[in-house]
């Protein structure tokens, strides 16, 4: 048994020696035969040097700097492309996924789990804002989408049999979860709880807009409802409509006078509000189709160090 352990890193040159050192101690006295790929996700700092520096102490550690910054779901699917082990751990550089947790996610693979989720029992060192957001992003992946089986305090570090992964790079979506896509490729799941540590060098990169376009990726990537919302809310209006028709009609025949310029000017920024909503749904979801048909690479690979038998692209088409 051979396993592979993807980590993408961005201004992570700090964290990645220590993390190196307890990947392994744990993989060691557990007897695994382990392999390390660095993902550099064109970090401003020196993040891809000591990757390049690890990579020639030890020829188990190999390393790609993609050629700009795709994004931590660009990295790991460009890591797990790059991967020969018979399974695959997914884990950040920051240190809040202790290396400590690997021999129990790979005993719950070993008997016969293709997908295991280390699930967060307890997160530290997080704000309540970060918490407050993941909580909620949760709750709509399982009781909005529909991902029933999503854990609940959420999970982003997780093991995948060598079939799963081979079926993730089959998959060419730029603008996915890959949470998410686990999630609803199905397999057989279990998951182990854990205790999300506090990061240990560093902020991390995650602002809000990149938790936002997250969100507004599941939605159009996993479910119809926003479009299906749409369609309803377009019903309601219009019946509203006609019934505030019916009543101007019913007002002007028993000579009651209907005020005008208020009613009219709500009425207008109301539904000029809506349609702008809509089209703005409606856009996200375009906008997305169109950036799939111009079949541009999920990556670009700009350096690579170590044993790499050969740096995998994505298909163009």
């Amino acid at each position: 048994m051979k396993l592979s352990i993807v980590t993408p890193a961005y201004r992570e040159s700090r964290n990645l020696p220590v993390m190196y050192d307890r990947l392994s101690t744990v993989c060691n006295d557990a007897g695994i035969d382990w392999e390390w790929v660095i993902i550099d996700d064109h970090s401003p700092d020196n993040t891809f040097a000591v990757a390049h520096e690890l990579a020639e102490r030890d020829a188990r550690v190999r390393g790609l700097r993609l050629a700009r910054n795709f994004g931590s779901h660009a990295a790991i699917g460009c890591g797990i492309a790059q991967t020969l082990g018979d399974a695959v751990i997914i884990m950040a550089a920051d240190l809040q996924d202790p290396p400590e947790t690997i021999p129990a996610l790979v005993e719950q693979w070993s008997q016969g789990a293709q997908v295991v989720w280390a699930v967060r029992a307890k997160r530290e060192g997080e704000s309540a804002s970060t918490l407050a957001f993941s909580r909620l992003y949760y709750a709509l992946m399982r009781h909005v989408i529909g991902m029933k089986d999503m854990p609940s305090a959420g999970a982003d570090f997780f093991l995948v049999d060598r079939r799963v992964a081979d079926a993730m790079n089959s998959f060419t979506e730029r603008n996915v979860s890959i949470v998410a896509l686990v999630q609803w490729m199905g397999f057989r799941q279990a998951r182990i709880e854990y205790v999300k540590e506090a990061r240990l060098h560093g902020e991390s990169g995650w602002s809000l807009s990149k938790k936002i376009k997250l969100v507004v990726d599941s939605f159009t990537s996993f479910s119809y409802l926003p479009i299906r919302a749409m369609s309803a809310l377009g019903v309601v209006v219009a019946l509203l409509g006609f019934l505030y028709a019916g009543y101007i009609l019913v007002a002007n025949l028993i000579d009651r006078a209907v005020p005008g310029y208020a009613s009219l000017m709500v009425a207008i920024l109301v539904l000029s509000g809506l349609q702008m909503a809509m089209l703005g749904v409606l856009g996200e979801y375009l906008w997305r189709v169109f950036d799939e048909s111009r079949r541009r690479p999920r990556w670009l690979v700009e350096d690579a160090v170590g044993s790499l038998p050969e740096v995998k692209e994505p298909p163009a088409e």
